[in-house]
């Protein structure tokens, strides 16, 4: 074996959890040292601990809880606070991070074990702003509506969230004292207002947007488009969104 081969094979990643052993038990810090291998990321180290469900101290411990899919950056799963950053796991490359490596549960959601939190709040977002394209699936329809390359173009951008809640946890309005439902269904409303089929649920989406929980509680803060693993504009959405919820709210006034 070479010097350089020896000295991969001696290297370990260390790393700081904290754990939760349930919805209602109290947050605790574990430590691992887990061993390095090259090109290695957050999710290989927790599978380590996985095999080895043993501490830093040399401890017997449960094997952390945590939740992936995909491994390549498309299922959103993984995401958890990495190095204080909401980031997703699969992504996090280890040679890229500074040690000890934290890892935290999204605390904006409330946490199951773990780093397994409920992202219930945010699908309730979805349907709240009517995130799909009503269709009568009873019978065939034809070929759907068209929409221009340049829209398309920018529509696809917005369609590429995957629901991580990377921009959740990073905004400062998402908290236990507020409803707002965050950067990501605003994001979405426009995408489907955009769209010509879509659209016939736009008067609705702009209510939900006006209500409780809405557009209004954004605080420009900025954070989730600076966490989007995606760079989805999320601010151009929100900025987009408010001018149309301002021209739906003036025109229902001057309607009265």
């Amino acid at each position: 074996m070479s010097a350089e081969r020896a000295a991969v094979a001696e290297r370990t990643v260390h790393l700081i959890v904290e754990r939760q052993d349930g919805p209602d038990a109290e947050p605790y810090e574990e430590e691992f040292e887990v061993p390095y291998r090259p090109g290695m990321n957050v999710i290989a180290c927790l599978m380590e601990i996985q095999r080895n469900p043993v501490n830093k101290a040399g401890k017997p411990v449960a094997p952390v809880v945590w939740e992936c899919n995909c491994l390549e950056e498309v299922c959103g799963a993984c995401m958890m606070v990495i190095n204080g950053k909401p980031r997703q796991a699969c992504s996090a490359l280890v040679d890229k991070l500074e040690q000890p490596i934290r890892l935290q549960p999204a605390r904006t959601f409330p946490v199951i074990r773990d780093l397994v939190v409920d992202r219930s709040r945010m699908f309730e977002a979805l349907k709240k702003v009517k995130a799909w394209i009503p269709i009568d699936g009873t019978y065939d329809l034809g070929p759907g509506p068209r929409m221009a390359e340049r829209d398309r173009q920018w529509a696809y951008e917005l369609s590429r969230c995957f629901t991580c809640g990377a921009c959740v946890e990073a905004c400062p309005n998402v908290n236990e004292r507020t409803s707002f439902m965050g950067a990501f269904a605003i994001s979405q409303a426009r995408l489907f207002n955009a769209h010509p089929t879509g659209a016939m649920h736009r008067e609705e989406r702009l209510e939900a947007l006006m209500g409780e929980g809405g557009i209004h509680e954004c605080g420009n803060a900025q954070n989730c488009v600076e966490v989007c693993p995606k760079g989805i504009p999320l601010t151009t959405s929100i900025a987009e969104m408010n001018r149309q919820v301002t021209y739906y709210a003036m025109g229902a006034w001057l309607r009265r």
